[in-house]
């Protein structure tokens, strides 16, 4: 009996070796089209330690099935490149509108199942589509079927007619670094269609993540009016980063697009220089005053949209409350503050120990402090000493790795050839002999 597997459904697998050490996970597969039998599959692009993404080849798989792949550990690790005659199923064919040659009319693609008709030979079995819906009722879908490969035809051999909303719902559940690593690695057209599809708040975190250079070519490919909006929902110290990349012109622009108090953060932190605290800081802390109590403040650091870096510790502060506050008085660390009876005032639980640093520090000194202090964010106050917004460690980690860190290509070959060394993850690092009927790298 053939053994039939749903590629949506191979989103995220784990892939084990024989000896059932964790290698990665599965994030597409690729195929090769043929004039006429059906798309070869000739690997799988799966992402190890490091969120690189490499290519496995199909002969170097022993099995799929049961929400894992068996492969025989050989794995290399030289970054996935897509060859001109090779398609992603995923990235590029779930969404695209065909042609129904037994059904007649047309369809989208909804899901492509892949069946292995050989040792290490798969191969596209079967293709799941959904027709038009012919109800004017907004909440009616169209009727789906299951279709042979041969009943199907592309309209203007594919380049036409792609959506990219079932490429968005594969990738629903990665976090927004692995969803921006994964947008890079798709061809620029193809990224720009996910990327307009995108909500404004799931793009912002995405672009977050992204260098300033790729995330300020995602911009210019949007209107002023949705690339403010992206720019409102991001961290203001993220969105100042993005903006300073920009031309002066449409930075300007951008910043008259938001809104008055979002835009006055991003304009205050592009005052400072970018490697100091005042160019590091996020203007966003939590900030109490000394008579709030511990229930109060656990309740502002349980809210899921809060990164962890910034429900680490609460400011405390004379009124305003807002940067630039009153006088600074101190931070409360939230472990500090799970010690205590809901009732507690938070002015009594001050860490009296953390100095806070000045806007002009630099940004050498603000790691020195993170790192001999334990601290997961440290405060930054103006001359006057008036909280104006606080560093964390994440801003930190991203000034001090550099600036290609998240393509993983500065160590693509190693200095010396190592004789078959082996990763923590049981990636053994080699180049794979080329395996019949498959894609050697």
């Amino acid at each position: 009996m053939s053994t039939r597997i749903f590629v949506a459904r191979l989103a995220g697998c784990a892939v084990f070796d024989r000896q059932g050490d964790r290698l990665g996970r599965v994030r597409d597969v690729v195929v090769v089209y043929r004039r006429s039998d059906p798309p070869r599959v000739v690997g799988m692009v799966v992402e190890i330690p490091g969120r690189r993404r490499v290519f496995l080849s199909i002969g170097r798989i022993v099995s799929i099935g049961s929400g894992q792949v068996i492969t025989t550990g050989l794995i290399s690790v030289r970054r996935f490149e897509q060859r001109a005659s090779e398609t992603r199923v995923l990235a590029e064919m779930l969404g695209r509108r065909v042609l129904l040659e037994g059904a007649g009319g047309e369809a989208t693609i909804e899901d492509v199942a892949i069946e292995e008709v050989g040792p290490g030979e798969w191969e596209v079995a079967q293709v799941f589509v959904r027709r038009p819906k012919t109800s004017p009722s907004p909440f009616a879908k169209g009727a789906t079927m299951f279709v042979r490969w041969s009943e199907v035809r592309e309209r203007h051999g594919g380049a036409e007619g792609q959506s990219a909303a079932q490429l968005i719902q594969s990738y629903a559940d990665l976090q927004a670094a692995d969803l921006a690593s994964t947008l890079l690695d798709l061809p620029e057209q193809r990224r720009l269609e996910v990327v307009k599809e995108l909500p404004d708040e799931r793009l912002a975190d995405v672009l977050e993540e992204m260098p300033e250079a790729e995330g300020a070519r995602v911009l210019a490919a949007l209107g002023d009016d949705r690339a403010a909006d992206v720019l409102e929902a991001m961290q203001p110290d993220d969105a100042a980063d993005l903006i300073a990349s920009l031309p002066d012109e449409r930075s300007e622009t951008l910043l008259d697009l938001m809104e008055p108090d979002e835009a006055e953060d991003v304009r205050t932190l592009l005052r400072y220089d970018p490697d100091t605290a005042g160019g590091l800081m996020t203007t966003e802390p939590i900030v109490l005053s000394s008579d709030a109590t511990v229930a109060e403040g656990l309740a502002l650091i349980r809210r899921h949209e809060l990164a962890p870096a910034l429900g680490a510790a609460i400011c405390i502060t004379l009124p305003p409350y807002e940067p630039p506050t009153g006088r600074f008085l101190g931070i409360v660390h939230f472990q500090r503050m799970l010690r205590y009876p809901p009732h507690e005032r938070m002015g009594t639980l001050l860490d009296t120990t953390t100095e806070p640093v000045r806007a002009d520090t630099s940004a050498a000194e603000v790691s020195r402090i993170l790192a001999s202090y334990n601290l997961v964010q440290v405060p930054v106050v103006d001359a006057n000493h008036r909280l104006v917004g606080v560093v964390t460690v994440d801003d930190v980690l991203d000034r001090l790795l550099p600036d290609d860190w998240r393509s993983s290509d500065a160590d693509d070959e190693p200095r010396t050839p190592p004789r078959r060394p082996t990763t923590d993850t049981g990636v053994i690092l080699t180049r794979p002999r080329r395996a019949a009927r498959g894609r050697a790298r």
